[in-house]
């Protein structure tokens, strides 16, 4: 008796073809629950968002998600261009599982990728990756819950893979029906049409599916989750690579700068050198707007977001130390940063340059080894001692690299410091412990003799979160997502107060300037206009013998962090010859409300000028909208329907980042012209 052999179930044309439209359809349904994750990770920024306009949102990222599915389908639809081949469901079933497998994971990090910078997946990701992988990894595991994210990555992985093996089994039926070749062919150009078609996302002439065709709606966030997080990584990717968001001129350079000098120039400066730099100038100073210090400090806040600050009119007293200072020195309540990004808000505050598109990294990148007009260049000429402290490690974001290549001498970091209070495995010691060594630090320059400088750069209030078991302050319990963020900010406040308590004994503070700053804000329930205000708005407090006196207690001046080196000159005295991108705050004409040029840190190209109470926001591939803003206590934004001003401050906006980039491309973004090679 012969053992018969059964030969396995193959598929013919058209199982695989319902095998190819189940697969697509499981695809689509699973990034559709992952934006729906998304949607209640972040509920607390639905506010008083109709539904209306999240069911648009969710019809819009029907078109992302199969733009996204359409790319993972092309190896079933080339299947049917063999028999062979189309028997493989094995690697077929591989292929998806895996594609899946990575959508799902992108998904689940997104959760808290989201939940920190309101923004889809983007360059950022690969910032942090190709810094220090271990810091990152620590900052990871020990600021989320990876072993919980993990295991459902895994059950829902699994259950997926089961799916697309039902799919499977029921397109597998046994029979013995083959069809011909050239139905084969048939069911293949319909593929290819199916995949062309989703892969472009419209049936428009033209350009395909941009992420600007998720901007439908009025809601910020209604509008990202609209995009599809593995696409966006994705276009993310392909920038970084190409270098294809750099800045594209759009006037003459001679309008640009004409426009340029006509913002930035004050009426007690005068240019030079225009053949080879765009605003270098000399700053006459006025005397009488001088201050009797001779020392600097600068003190830059971890996401001290304004919105969470007392002075500003928060009542959660979560700062009460700087809203006890703030009524010492001058606080202004219209201070933003030029960037969503510790590394940004560090080369806007001293080296006194914008964060400009394609250069959000600046620090890292080649350019960033060019010489800028910032405190270090203009205060190392005067023989002032220095020096920079900070919790972590000076390597990343290559700090220490750029501020020696712009004059630092001296730095102190995590390993610097002995018997801490308190010190983190991701980021390096405590708020207090930074602030402690500083001022023992400043002292020690005060004792030389010498007139100093210094940076002080607090980084508890990042996640993880770098704070002691026995908090020196009460935890926030009652603002829901954002209660250990807040708890952290409380504690960094603390630790500022603790500093200025031993600064007023210290004999270096009577002739010194403090600058305090936000390095940027963070997220929160309320989304102000398109770019997301509050992750800007940070506050800014100058503390100096005679400021009240001079200048007043609170000012309503729009400025931006490439503001304050101008604004530290004008204070100190002397003449000065500069090219920073802001001005003196302190010494504007009459009737001059200040304005900045801010950008999100990332790949996203949105561009915003302020200007008094409006902001202009020119998203990439999208029309300008003009708002009329408020911060503080009650803000608002209202939508300006005013053409006129919109053009006016969408020319100056291009302008200014037009000769920025040019100024940085051609390296003259110095006090000097830049040395070249002959």
């Amino acid at each position: 008796m012969t053992k018969q052999l059964t030969q396995p179930n193959k598929p013919n044309a058209l199982q695989q073809l319902v095998f190819f439209i189940l697969s697509a359809l499981t695809l689509m349904v699973i990034f559709s629950l992952l934006r729906y994750a998304l949607f209640k990770y972040n509920a607390d920024l639905i506010g008083d968002t109709p539904t209306s306009t999240f069911i648009e949102a969710f019809c819009n990222g029907l078109r992302f998600d199969a733009k996204v599915t359409a790319f993972i389908m092309i190896p079933i639809g080339l299947t049917f261009l063999c028999s062979k081949v189309m028997a493989l469901r094995t690697l077929q079933l591989i292929w998806l599982t895996l594609a899946a497998c990575v959508g799902i994971f992108l998904g689940v990090l997104e959760l808290d990728f989201y939940h920190e910078f309101h923004q889809r997946l983007n360059s950022l990701v690969f910032q942090y990756v190709r810094e220090d992988p271990r810091t990152v990894l620590s900052m990871i595991w020990n600021g989320y819950p990876v072993v919980k994210y993990m295991i459902a990555w895994i059950i829902i992985t699994a259950i997926v893979f089961l799916i697309f093996k039902l799919i499977d089994r029921i397109t597998k039926k046994n029979t013995n029906k083959q069809y011909p070749y050239y139905v084969q062919l048939v069911i293949f150009i319909l593929c290819v049409a199916i995949i062309v078609l989703a892969g472009r996302g419209t049936l428009r002439q033209g350009s395909p599916l941009r992420w600007g065709d998720a901007y439908t709606t009025d809601s910020p966030f209604a509008n990202q989750l609209g995009l599809n997080g593995t696409l966006s990584l994705i276009d993310a990717a392909r920038n970084v690579s190409s270098r294809s968001t750099v800045w594209k001129a759009t006037m003459p350079d001679e309008e640009a700068e004409k426009i340029v000098r006509s913002m930035i120039v004050l009426p007690n400066e005068t240019l030079v050198e225009t053949d080879k730099a765009v605003i270098r100038r000399d700053t006459l100073v006025d005397k009488n707007k001088t201050l009797p210090v001779k020392n600097v400090v600068v003190i830059l806040m971890e996401s001290f977001a304004g919105r969470y600050v007392g002075a500003l009119g928060n009542p959660s007293n979560i700062t009460p130390n700087f809203d006890r200072l703030a009524k010492e020195g001058l606080l202004f309540t219209q201070f933003f940063s030029n960037g969503t990004h510790t590394h940004q808000g560090m080369f806007a505050t001293m080296a006194c340059f914008p964060n400009l598109p394609a250069f959000e990294t600046l620090m890292q990148e080649p350019e960033g080894n060019n010489k800028f007009s910032g405190l270090p260049q203009l205060l190392s000429i005067r023989d002032m001692s220095d020096v920079y402290v900070y919790n972590g490690d000076f390597a990343w974001d290559n700090q220490m690299g750029f501020f020696s290549n712009q004059g630092m001498t001296s730095f102190v970091g995590r390993n610097d410091y002995v018997n801490p209070v308190f010190s983190d495995s991701t980021w390096g010691v405590s708020d207090q412990d930074m602030f402690t060594r500083g001022n023992e630090e400043l002292n020690k320059l005060e004792a030389s003799g010498k007139p100093f400088y210094a940076l002080l750069q607090s980084l508890s209030n990042h996640t993880p979160y770098a704070l002691p078991k026995d908090l020196p302050v009460e935890p926030v319990t009652d603002q829901g997502s954002q209660n250990e963020h807040l708890t952290a900010m409380r504690y960094s406040d603390w630790a500022l107060g603790q500093f200025f308590e031993k600064a007023k004994k210290s004999p270096y503070y009577k002739d010194t300037i403090f600058i305090v700053v936000g390095d940027h804000g963070f997220g929160n329930p309320i989304q102000l206009t398109d770019m997301d205000l509050f992750r800007f708005n940070v506050p800014l407090l100058i503390i100096a013998p005679g400021i009240q006196e001079k200048f007043g207690a609170t000012s309503s001046t729009v400025g931006t962090q490439v503001d304050i080196v101008p604004t530290i000159m004008g204070r100190l005295g002397g003449d000065v010859r500069q090219q920073c991108w802001g001005r003196d705050l302190l010494n504007l004409p009459a009737g001059d409300k200040g304005f900045g040029i801010i950008k999100p840190s990332s790949s996203d190209q949105t561009i915003a000028i302020l200007s008094g109470n409006e902001i202009l926001i020119r998203p990439n591939e999208k029309d300008v909208k003009l708002y009329h803003y408020q911060v503080g206590a009650n803000p608002t934004a209202t939508i300006i329907d005013d053409k006129q001003e919109a053009d006016n401050l969408k020319q100056k906006m291009e302008a200014y980042v037009q000769m920025a980039t040019k100024s940085l491309l051609d390296n003259t973004a110095g006090a000097e012209a830049a040395q070249t090679d002959k």
